[in-house]
């Protein structure tokens, strides 16, 4: 698999906020990639089973407005809204419930943009992992989308033998970096936004914290 682990790392826009969601403290973890493809297809990539799998996993269920989905070995959840060519938003039930929201938009010249945010009630788990903790994992899976949307031939990788590889341990490093300095940017404590990145990069690559 061809891998440009700096074209990967610098395609995305990355941001961090701290909405009110229920009337509590949340946080929203938000990226945001152009693909070189239309509207059309790039949002029949990420609502059409048969194509998800080819590039995350698998997922089944009633994928429209007061449907309920369920991916293999993730999460589940229900649709809350979906805008056909434009934004789906749905709940995510893993280890809690905390919300996503998708957007797909033309980016001019055959190309489409899609942002994609995770929001979270403010937890333990925010205090120890900071934004990396999502964001490196939705990352990666836009990389994923990336790759089998511009190479034919493109087959998921090992998820284990990327975290062990050069390849891997660079985009797990560079993407708690970017995720730092978003959160740092979002108005995070900058220490705690360095150890948390350290504690992220340590989980994706499989090093002790003080090593990553």
């Amino acid at each position: 698999m061809q891998f440009d682990v700096q074209a990967h790392l610098g395609a995305i826009e990355r941001t961090v906020s701290a909405p009110e969601r229920d009337g509590k403290e949340a946080r929203a973890v938000t990226m945001s990639r152009t693909f070189p493809t239309p509207v059309a297809d790039l949002w029949d990539a990420v609502t059409n089973p048969e194509r998800i799998v080819k590039w995350f996993a698998p997922v089944s269920g009633t994928l429209e407005p007061g449907g309920r989905f369920d991916i293999e070995g993730n999460a589940s959840g229900d649709i809350v809204a979906c805008e056909r060519h434009s934004r789906i938003s749905l709940t995510w039930e893993f280890q809690g419930v905390s919300w996503v929201e998708a957007e797909v938009a033309d980016a001019g010249e055959g190309s489409a943009r899609l942002t994609l945010s995770h929001i979270a009630p403010m937890s333990d788990f925010w205090e120890q992992y900071g934004p990396g903790a999502a964001g490196v994992g939705w990352e990666m899976a836009l990389v994923g989308l990336a790759l089998y949307l511009t190479q034919p031939d493109f087959s998921q990788p090992d998820d284990a033998a990327f975290a062990a590889s050069p390849d891997g341990r660079a985009f797990f490093l560079g993407s708690s970096e970017g995720w730092r300095k978003a959160a740092v940017a979002g108005g995070e404590d900058p220490e705690a936004a360095l150890a948390a990145a350290k504690r992220t990069t340590a989980f994706y690559s499989g090093q002790p914290a003080e090593s990553a």
